[in-house]
């Protein structure tokens, strides 16, 4: 029975997101230009780490009557974790992650502590209701993550490619999420774009954004900015992947297509990750 409820409480911090948002640090300490020291890249992924996760916790907890609907199998969904068990987890994290962060430079703290984490904090109960801010701010977030990388080794300039392209991928993925999701956020009154603007115009948003971010992830290979690993990785696992979801898109889409379409982002997203790192190595 222990063994479950520890599977139950991995499960709501969606180890996924964690492995991604730790690769993401290692890929920011390979762009800088001089070694990180351990003590730096140890607090710099305790942060991220335990930020991510606590987040996840919250969102869960702020969440459980849409995910009944939309994602049953959550461990909240299922009764396997508690509500009071969900936010005590989420906040006991995002306090581990602040005593992390006053250790980094000041860049990082005021990164973390003065935009990450309010934002993280506030999205479900604030900005998650508004349609469209809630995508750019939790795109924002995720961009967040490369920015707080490069300022905790002190090297922003390097970070911010990387940063932007979190951003267009994760942007164009929440949005088609909220299409996915669109029947639980209407039962219980969560006012997302697809929800206002229905699933035909949401589509198309989505499917301009999915040009857009091909074109800029383009853009460090045009402009000889990373080497030819960079091509190798982000054609075929970002560009193709975004092509794809703008012709599946721009037709009448449907639900599952949009479940569909979020899932192979998730994993562009980790290819975009990749390609940067190789793209600066080779």
């Amino acid at each position: 029975m222990q063994l479950k409820v520890l599977a139950a409480y991995g499960a709501l911090l969606r180890p996924l997101n964690l492995l991604t948002g730790a690769f993401a640090v290692w890929v920011s300490a390979q762009l800088v230009a001089r070694p990180v020291p351990l003590s730096v890249m140890s607090l710099t992924l305790a942060v991220v780490l335990c930020f991510n996760a606590g987040a996840n916790a919250l969102n869960d907890y702020w969440d459980v009557d849409i995910d009944r609907i939309n994602r049953p199998e959550r461990p909240l969904s299922r009764g396997l974790v508690s509500r009071r068990g969900a936010r005590g987890t989420g906040i006991l994290l995002l306090l581990l992650g602040s005593l992390a962060a006053v250790n980094l430079p000041p860049v990082a703290i005021w990164l973390s502590l003065g935009l990450a984490l309010p934002l993280m904090v506030l999205y479900t109960p604030l900005f998650k209701g508004r349609p469209l801010i809630g995508n750019v701010v939790i795109a924002f977030i995720l961009g967040l993550t490369f920015l707080f990388s490069g300022a905790a080794f002190q090297q922003l300039d390097v970070v911010t490619i990387p940063a932007a392209l979190a951003f267009g991928l994760t942007l164009v993925r929440e949005l088609v999420k909220d299409m996915a999701d669109v029947t639980g956020d209407r039962k219980v009154g969560v006012k997302t774009y697809p929800v206002v603007a229905g699933l035909t115009r949401a589509g198309r948003l989505a499917a301009g954004l999915s040009g857009l971010v091909g074109l800029g992830a383009l853009g460090p290979l045009a402009g000889d900015v990373y080497g030819w690993g960079y091509g190798l990785v982000v054609i075929p696992g970002v560009c193709l992947p975004l092509v794809y979801i703008l012709i599946r898109l721009l037709q009448k889409p449907t639900i599952p297509e949009a479940v569909q379409a979020a899932r192979i982002l998730k994993f562009s997203t980790i290819a975009g990750v990749l390609a940067i790192y190789l793209g600066a190595v080779y």
